[in-house]
C-alpha cells in the first residue's frame, strides 16, 4: 500500500462529500486506502459516507475525542507507506498525490511535505509555508507586524513571507490540513501528541521531525482548496482561547528554563490581546451601522428642535435641556429596537425593513409619549419632524454606504447575484434546481460549456472564453460542475479570473453547492436539505421577544392569573425562569427518541403537545411534533400554544425532562 489518507470529520457532510469526491479521482492509478474518523457529528455525516463512499474505512466515534486522537486512531490501523493527513473541508487536484508522492519518493531525506492552498475565492493561504512560533515571530504574529510587512523575514517569519509562493522550498512547520508524512518516519518520531486537542498538533509534529534528521518541505507543484473557517469559526473567542492554548503547551514541551517562561509569559498576554481584539471586532462590525443612524438621527435632532424653536415659538431656549438628555435618547432608542426586531439590521440595505421599523417605533413613540412627565413632553410636532428625519436620513446613509461598497446605488445588487454555470447543459439544469429548491435567488444569465466546441444556441461561449463572459455580462458568481471539468483547471479559472467573483462548486451527484468568498468566513452552502425555521437568528430574536413581552405581561398582571390558575407559585417562578433566559414559554416535547438533530433552543415550560390536549402519544408521533415545530417555526405558534396551555403556565418546566 502506498498511501493511506486520513480525514477526521465533525458536523461538515456536504464538504466531505465534496472532498471525497476529489480524493477519489485523485486515487485512480494508486494503491491508496481512505479512511473517515468521524467525532461524533450530528448531521448524517456517518451515514453519507456508508451510502456513497463504499470503498472509505470509516471509524464512528461515539464522542469527540480530538483531532489528534482520531488521526491517531486511523493510522494505528492504517497500512500506506505514506500517510496523508487532509481536512474535510478541501479539494485536492487530480495528480495532487502522484505528483507529492513522487516528491517523496526522490527526497529521502523528507518527513514531511504540505502544498500550495488557496481559499475559495482563489487567494494563496500564507499559512501553506510556516516557520516556528520563537517568542519574537509569536509577538510579531500577535500585535500585527507580520501583516504589516508580509515579505519581511525579520517581522513575517510565520508565514515565511519573504520566500516566494511557487517554488519548492525547505520549511519547519506543516499546516494540518494537508500533512503528507512518511511512515518510517513516523513510527521513530511517534504519532501526534495526543495532549493537543485541536490546534497545535501539526507545529509539534513537523517539529518533532526537523528534530529527528529530516526536512519538511513546502510543494507548490500542486494546489489544493482549503475552505478555512469550516472545522471552526475562526472570529470567536473559542478559537483564540484554543489556539494559544495549544501554543503554550508546545512551548512547555520543547523549550526549557527563560526560554520557555518567556514564551508561555507571550502567549499569555496574547489570549488577552486577541480576545479583546476579538471582541472588539465582533462589536464593531455588529454595531457600526446603528451607531452611524444614532449620530444621524441625534444630529438631526438637534437641529429640528432648535429650527422649530425658533420658526414656531419664536423663543430659541424654549426646549430645556432635558430634550436632549432624555427624549432624543428615548426616542433614538425606540426607533432603533423597533428597526432592530423589525430585521433592518439583519439586511442592512432593506429599505423596506429599515422604513417599518420606524414608523412601528413612531407609533410606539405616540403610545409612550402620553405617559411621560409634562416636562418630558416637548412637542408632538418634535416626533413627526424626528420621524420624518429618521427615515429619510438612514435611507441616505444606506445609499452611501451602498455606494461606497459596491460603486453603485441599486440596493438589491448585492443580494441577487448575476450568475453562470460551467457545465454541461444536463449539469447546468440540474444546478438550476437545486438553486430553485434551496430557495437561492440568482440571475441566471447562461451555462458555459467545459469543452472545446459549444452550440450558441445552448451555451453562452466556450470553457477558453469564461473571462470574456465575466466581463461581458458582469457576472458576480461561477458555480463550476464538478463532473465536467477538473479540479485542476477550477482552480486555475479561479487565479485567472481573481477574488471579485464568488466561486462555488456543485460536486457530483451531489445536493450541495459548496464555495466560501474568503478565507475569513465560513463556507457557503446551498442545499435543498431540511431548512429549519427556528434555526435562523430572526426566529430566535422574536421568539425571545415574545417570550420576554409575555413574561412582563403575566408579572404586571399576576393577580389576576394567581386567582385563576391552580399554582400561582409555579406561574410567578416560571415568569422567573423565562426572564433570566433559562427557559423559553415553549420548548420541544419531551420524547423517548433523541432530539439532538434539531436546531437547540432553550427548553420550554410548554411544548407543541400543549395545544392538542391529547395525551399518551407514541414517541414517533411527539419526535414529528417536534420536527415540524422546528421546521415551520412562526412566533405565532409561540402564542397559540401559550393561549391554549395557560391552565399549565404554572406547571413545572417540561424542558428539565429532557
Amino acid at each position: 500500500m502506498k498511501l493511506s489518507i486520513i480525514i477526521v470529520n465533525y458536523n461538515v457532510k456536504h464538504f466531505l462529500e465534496q472532498a471525497l469526491l476529489s480524493v477519489r479521482k485523485a486515487c485512480r492509478g494508486l494503491s491508496a486506502e481512505v479512511w473517515v474518523v468521524d467525532n461524533n457529528s450530528v448531521d448524517d455525516s456517518v451515514q453519507m459516507v456508508r451510502e456513497k463512499f463504499p470503498e472509505v474505512k470509516l471509524i464512528a466515534n461515539k464522542d469527540n475525542p480530538g483531532f489528534s486522537i482520531a488521526n491517531n486512531q486511523a493510522i494505528r490501523q492504517s497500512a500506506g507507506e505514506y500517510v496523508l493527513l487532509l481536512n474535510p473541508d478541501t479539494v485536492v487536484e487530480e495528480d495532487t498525490f502522484e505528483q507529492c508522492i513522487g516528491f517523496m519518493d526522490g527526497h529521502p531525506e523528507a518527513g514531511g511535505l504540505g502544498v500550495r492552498m488557496i481559499d475559495g475565492s482563489g487567494k494563496f493561504l500564507p499559512e501553506s509555508k510556516r516557520g516556528f512560533p520563537s517568542p519574537w515571530v509569536a509577538f510579531c504574529k500577535t500585535i500585527g507586524l507580520s501583516r504589516l510587512f508580509p515579505r519581511s523575514k525579520l517581522f513575517n517569519y510565520y508565514h515565511l513571507g519573504y520566500l516566494a509562493e511557487q517554488e519548492v522550498h525547505e520549511v519547519e512547520v506543516l499546516a494540518g490540513a494537508f500533512m503528507l508524512l512518511r511512515r518510517s518516519v513516523l513510527d521513530e518520531i511517534g504519532l501526534l501528541d495526543e495532549a493537543f486537542f485541536m490546534y497545535g498538533e501539526d507545529i509539534d509534529l513537523s517539529y518533532r521531525i526537523i528534530q529527528a534528521g529530516y526536512k519538511n518541505y513546502y510543494f507548490p507543484r500542486t494546489t489544493i482548496i482549503h475552505y478555512k473557517g469550516e472545522s471552526t469559526k475562526k472570529g470567536s473567542l473559542n478559537y483564540v482561547k484554543a489556539f494559544y492554548t495549544a501554543m503554550i503547551i508546545f512551548a512547555r514541551k520543547h523549550f526549557q528554563g527563560e526560554k520557555a517562561r518567556l514564551f508561555v509569559l507571550m502567549l499569555q498576554l496574547a489570549i488577552y490581546f486577541r480576545a479583546f481584539v476579538t471582541v472588539a471586532s465582533n462589536f464593531a462590525r455588529k454595531a457600526y451601522l446603528p451607531l452611524m443612524d444614532t449620530a444621524v438621527i441625534f444630529g438631526g435632532l438637534v437641529f429640528l428642535k432648535n429650527f422649530w424653536a425658533v420658526y414656531h415659538f419664536k423663543d430659541p431656549d424654549y426646549y430645556g435641556d432635558s430634550f436632549l438628555y432624555f427624549n432624543a435618547p428615548l426616542y433614538i432608542l425606540i426607533w432603533l429596537s423597533t428597526v432592530y426586531f423589525s430585521g433592518g439590521y439583519d439586511r442592512q440595505y432593506s429599505i423596506r425593513r429599515l422604513v417599518r421599523g420606524l414608523l412601528a417605533g413612531t407609533v410606539l413613540l405616540a403610545a409612550v409619549y402620553g405617559f411621560l412627565d409634562l416636562e418630558y413632553r416637548p412637542s408632538r410636532a418634535l416626533i413627526v419632524l424626528g420621524a420624518t428625519w429618521a427615515i429619510l436620513s438612514t435611507t441616505a446613509l444606506r445609499f452611501l454606504l451602498h455606494f461606497l461598497r459596491y460603486g453603485n446605488f441599486s440596493l438589491e445588487r448585492n443580494r441577487v447575484k448575476k450568475l453562470v454555470i460551467v457545465g454541461s447543459q444536463e449539469e447546468s439544469e440540474r444546478v438550476q434546481r437545486l438553486l430553485h429548491l434551496a430557495q437561492v435567488q440568482k440571475n441566471f444569465i447562461g451555462t458555459v460549456a467545459p469543452w472545446q466546441e459549444a452550440d450558441p444556441k445552448i451555451y453562452l461561449s466556450r470553457l477558453q472564453q469564461l473571462d470574456e463572459v465575466v466581463h461581458i455580462y458582469q457576472i458576480e458568481e461561477v458555480i463550476f460542475c464538478s463532473r465536467d471539468i477538473s479540479s485542476q483547471d477550477i482552480m486555475g479559472w479561479m487565479a485567472r479570473l481573481g477574488p471579485a467573483i464568488n466561486y462555488k462548486i456543485v460536486p457530483q451527484e451531489s445536493l450541495s453547492i459548496i464555495g466560501s468568498s474568503s478565507k475569513n468566513s465560513a463556507g457557503e452552502l446551498y442545499t435543498i436539505d431540511i431548512q429549519y425555521r427556528i434555526a435562523h437568528y430572526r426566529s430566535l430574536r422574536n421568539k425571545r421577544l415574545a417570550d420576554l413581552l409575555v413574561a412582563l405581561g403575566l408579572f404586571f398582571t399576576f393577580p389576576v392569573h394567581a386567582l385563576l390558575l391552580p399554582k400561582p407559585v409555579g406561574l410567578f417562578q416560571n415568569i422567573q425562569r423565562v426572564l433570566t433566559g433559562r427557559f423559553s414559554w415553549v420548548g420541544y416535547a419531551p420524547s423517548e427518541q433523541n432530539v439532538s438533530n434539531l436546531p437547540v433552543i432553550r427548553p420550554g415550560i410548554l411544548s407543541p403537545l400543549d395545544a392538542l390536549k391529547i395525551q399518551n402519544l407514541d414517541a414517533p408521533t411527539i419526535q414529528r411534533l417536534n420536527f415540524f415545530y422546528a421546521k415551520d417555526y412562526h412566533v405565532s405558534q409561540d402564542l397559540d400554544i401559550i393561549w391554549r396551555g395557560y391552565r399549565r403556565l404554572a406547571q413545572f418546566p417540561v424542558g428539565s425532562f429532557q
